[in-house]
């Protein structure tokens, strides 16, 4: 049985972590238009652990790709600071273009979380 528990928790993990990468995009863009000033890594990083209970959570250093990535299409607006406790900050906001594409995802992801709650209703675990 422990190989299969092992199977189990290896799909699992695979699962989660299919789900996280369609999602994080939308997470990181609630998070930074749910801000009321420019929020650096660490503390989205936190925000995102917090809100999420978990979910959520992951290393940190992943959410600088996906970053730059929402920043190179337009999404984000980043600055550096320097800090008096380490290295230069880099701060990010969300921009205009990335209100209006948060609006737009956070339609489709309740069309989608709708669906697949409507399917999950007729299983019996």
């Amino acid at each position: 049985m422990p190989e299969y528990e092992s199977a189990v928790d290896l799909l699992l993990r695979k699962f989660q972590k299919e789900l996280s990468a369609g999602t994080v995009s939308l997470a990181l863009l609630a998070v930074l238009a749910a801000a009321r000033e420019p929020l650096y890594g660490y503390q989205i990083a936190k925000q995102l652990e917090a809100v999420g209970e978990g979910a959520l959570a992951g290393k940190q250093s992943a959410l600088y790709p996906v970053l730059r990535n929402l920043e190179s299409a337009g999404l984000l607006h980043s600055h550096v600071e320097p800090s008096v406790a380490g290295p230069p900050r880099r701060y990010y906001r969300i921009t205009a273009a990335g209100r209006e594409v948060l609006a737009h995802w956070m339609r489709a992801w309740a069309a989608t979380r709708d669906s697949v709650d409507t399917v999950l209703r007729g299983v019996k675990p």
